[in-house]
């Protein structure tokens, strides 16, 4: 009895090696020991699934059958579950929405009420609204906020003034619809109305500085601002702050509002008669060697020079070309490079005067120089400038005139001793070169200038790699140049 106890136990709980009917219910037990398991640890489904090989298909069947129509309620719960919460959700967003639209609302609303008081807190509310959130931006145009916000501008409350122009700034940012509007109702000369009035303070001015860059963004609105009278608001704006002796960090961000916003209507051919009927040129010239603004005066530069007018109102600075020949030597800005580059292209392909004031000016070296290290766009314009000053045929410097160029060659030409041997030396006298040909004086001193120029810019590189200073002797340098022409400038 013991021995037959122990193996019923054991054929019915684990042992697969006895007669078919064991096996059976054995299976049977590991079938429903899975299920059970599969319930406690997966939440009451069982994802089992057993195949019968043989035998026993009606207790299995069952099982099966009903492990299947556990996990497909689950299923379906899940889903209904799923479903509840997106629709949740979506009835959470849709009451946001329409308390954010009612709250619009009441603002707009607040905006049209007879307290003053009521409708600068408005304003700055809508300021709040539109800074950051684009469909509040959307909105509160379809609600009609901006033409009460212009209205306040024919207040005398400077701060209702102020939260206006703020208002109407965020409103503009990233629409175009909205910038367009603004301008369209006529808000530009309003602004320039609050600005000739005595009472206006820096305040005001600060915030239509920054109306203007943020409306002279859209084409559209460029010769609008541009023939209004923005134009002299803004030069008087950067004159009168180069004129005070300290700058906070406010006047420092209107100086870089006042040129993006110049740079912006300089776009428009329309606008650049009216740039150069104001003293900005004379301006941004000054202004470059200050970093802060070098490169948007250098930038608006660019857009002056494509007119006859614009080129000859640079030119007439003073010291305008020496100083854009010294920015090609900023080594640690190659942006102003690229746009320094890109007006005494545009300037020496245009002049012949303005060629000559380059050479007075020793630009020479400092082209050769950027051909070499500058930027790849740098590097065209310096090479374009250099086939400029090369093409003048029948009007190369003079003798006399080469002499006097001692600005951008490491030591002062020489040419006596040549003239000496001569025989009286006179202009148009003619030397013997090295290989035997005859050239005039005139092409001698332009040589002697490309071979000195060429040896100072060794001498520099030399100098950036930090090398020894005695590392290239400079009669090695001397003899490195001597064969050089105008024909081996790197074109």
């Amino acid at each position: 009895m013991t021995n037959c106890h122990r193996n019923s136990v054991g054929s019915i709980a684990l042992d697969h090696r006895h007669t078919e009917k064991n096996a059976t219910a054995g299976g049977h037990f590991r079938v429903l020991r899975r299920l059970i398991f599969d319930a406690v640890s997966c939440g009451g489904t069982s994802r089992y699934r057993y195949r019968q090989r043989g035998g026993g298909e009606g207790n299995v069947a069952d099982f099966s059958s009903v492990a299947s129509h556990a996990e497909k309620e689950e299923r379906s719960e899940k889903l209904s579950d799923l479903l509840n919460a997106a629709e949740t959700k979506t009835d959470a967003e849709a009451e946001r929405k329409e308390e954010a639209l009612a709250e619009l609302k009441r603002v707009v609303k607040e905006l049209l009420e007879e307290d003053l008081s009521m409708r600068r807190i408005a304003a700055e509310r809508v300021r709040s609204l539109a800074k950051e959130d684009a469909e509040a931006r959307a909105n509160l145009a379809m609600l009609g906020a901006i033409p009460p916000l212009v209205g306040m501008l024919d207040s005398e409350d400077a701060h209702s003034q102020i939260a206006s122009l703020y208002a109407l700034l965020n409103l503009g940012i990233g629409n175009d619809a909205n910038k367009r509007t603004i301008v369209k109702i006529g808000t530009v000369h309003k602004m320039l109305k609050l600005i000739e009035s005595s009472d206006s303070n820096s305040s005001v001015a600060e915030a239509i500085v920054a109306n203007f860059l943020g409306l002279s963004a859209l084409d559209s609105n460029k010769p609008i601002v541009g023939s209004s009278g923005a134009i002299p608001f803004l030069v008087c704006t950067l004159t009168n702050l180069e004129a005070s002796k300290t700058v906070s960090q406010s006047q420092s961000q209107v100086k870089q509002d006042a040129l993006r916003a110049l740079y912006n209507l300089s776009i428009c051919q329309s606008n650049l008669s009216v740039i150069l009927e104001t003293d900005l040129v004379w301006f941004l010239v000054s202004a470059i060697g200050d970093m802060e603004v070098s490169e948007r005066s250098l930038a608006i530069l660019s857009n002056l020079v494509s007119t006859p007018e614009g080129r000859k109102a640079i030119s007439g600075v003073s010291d305008a070309i020496p100083t854009l020949v010294d920015v090609l030597s900023w080594t640690d800005s190659p942006d102003c490079q690229e746009k320094a580059s890109y007006v005494l292209m545009i300037m020496a392909h245009k002049a012949y005067g303005d060629r000559r004031a380059m050479i007075e000016a020793g630009i020479v070296s400092s082209l050769l120089e950027l051909t070499l290290v500058g930027t790849t766009l740098a590097q065209k314009r310096a090479s374009r400038i250099l086939q400029c000053l090369r093409v003048d045929k029948g009007k190369q410097v003079s003798g006399s005139y080469a002499a006097n160029l001692n600005l951008g060659v490491s030591a002062p030409i020489c040419g006596g001793s040549s003239s000496s041997e001569g025989g009286g030396g006179g202009r148009g006298s003619l030397v013997e070169e090295e290989d035997g040909m005859m050239m005039s004086e005139e092409k001698k001193a332009v040589k002697q200038l490309v071979q000195q120029s060429l040896q100072n810019n060794m001498i520099k590189i030399v100098k950036r790699a930090n090398l020894r200073q005695d590392f290239v002797p400079s009669a090695k340098i001397a003899s490195l140049t001597s064969s050089s022409t105008s024909k081996s400038l790197p074109f």
